[in-house]
């Protein structure tokens, strides 16, 4: 694996993972690595093969090619034992809207035959109190606002203990507070343990909870590691506030920088390469008589890495 990681510390792992549909290939013999006890965000924009990685691993599809391993295990020949240790939420939640949350949750919970109907009225109980539904367990699910019924969907892939839970965009379609409260959900499972595997085309999703990401374009894996890899592997950027433009332009091509074009806020700015330090660049302009009101280092942001990546824009509201 790119990673690096031991095949015993990963949650899942594929090599060479394809899937078909005629001669299009919605996803192109991808490497993934997501490390237990990571939040790990797969990321892209919509239509980047994301969603049909995540029905290859949960057995809802078969892939043309490749190799997957889930828990330690492979799939999809142990998916007996392995998906009962998985909760997954994919392409949204269903529910009856005229029962109650807590009628809804015990009925899923007696289609499953693995499930004790022992302890199903406790099991649902907490399931509900973690995901902070408690107060709402005896209302209409029709009732629900959208935040409430995807958590109403990760309580009910909470039903019994998971190892790994994997979301599909979560915060699709929610208002902020909704949003708010699944990501306050996601850490608070990471916190305990649980290795949160979350699909999203929302920059800021992977940004504000997740400890690792990959990222998907066009059916193609082109970057994954930690969230501070991904950032360090983007292209650093000098800014110099001066009134000297044509010779700070000139300095910087001397030191083999290539300035950016003209900037409406007057900046002048280049990409930075590995081997040219900050304070050379510093020296050479004071040496050629370039006055300085202003120099930064700007280290690239992940929407800069990604869309480098990509080719396109992300999404960043919420």
């Amino acid at each position: 694996m790119s990673s690096g990681t031991p095949s015993a510390a990963l949650a899942i792992e594929t090599r060479g993972l394809t899937k078909r549909f005629g001669r299009q290939a919605a996803v192109d013999s991808i490497d993934l690595a997501v490390p237990r006890g990571s939040v790990f965000g797969f990321l892209g924009p919509n239509g980047s093969g994301k969603t049909t990685t995540i029905r290859m691993l949960l057995g809802l599809a078969a892939a043309t090619d490749g190799r997957m391993r889930m828990l330690g295990q492979d799939m999809p020949r142990s998916w007996q034992d392995v998906l009962p240790r998985v909760g997954a939420l994919v392409e949204g939640p269903a529910f009856y809207p005229f029962l109650s949350g807590t009628a809804n949750l015990q009925r899923f919970d007696a289609a499953d035959r693995r499930a004790p109907s022992a302890s199903r009225n406790a099991r649902v109980a907490e399931a509900l109190e973690r995901v902070g539904l408690a107060h709402a367990a005896g209302k209409k699910v029709r009732a629900y606002s959208l935040g409430m019924k995807q958590r109403l969907g990760i309580a009910n892939a909470l039903l019994l203990p998971r190892e790994l839970l994997v979301l599909d965009e979560p915060t699709n379609g929610l208002d902020p507070q909704g949003t708010r409260e699944v990501r306050g959900l996601v850490r608070s499972l990471a916190a305990g343990g649980t290795t949160v595997f979350v699909s999203s085309h929302l920059l800021a999703e992977v940004e504000q909870i997740c400890t690792h990401a990959a990222v998907m374009s066009a059916g193609r894996l082109v970057a994954q590691g930690s969230l501070g890899e991904l950032r360090a592997a983007g292209q650093a950027r000098v800014q110099i506030q001066t009134p000297d433009d044509a010779g700070a332009r000139r300095v910087l091509a001397g030191l083999g920088l290539a300035p950016d074009p003209e900037r409406p806020d007057g900046l002048v700015t280049a990409p930075l390469l590995d081997h040219t330090e900050p304070e050379r660049i510093v020296a050479a302009l004071v040496a050629q008589g370039v006055r300085i009101r202003g120099f930064l280092v700007d280290a690239a942001s992940l929407e800069e890495r990604f869309v480098a990546l990509t080719g396109e824009g992300f999404d960043v509201d919420h």
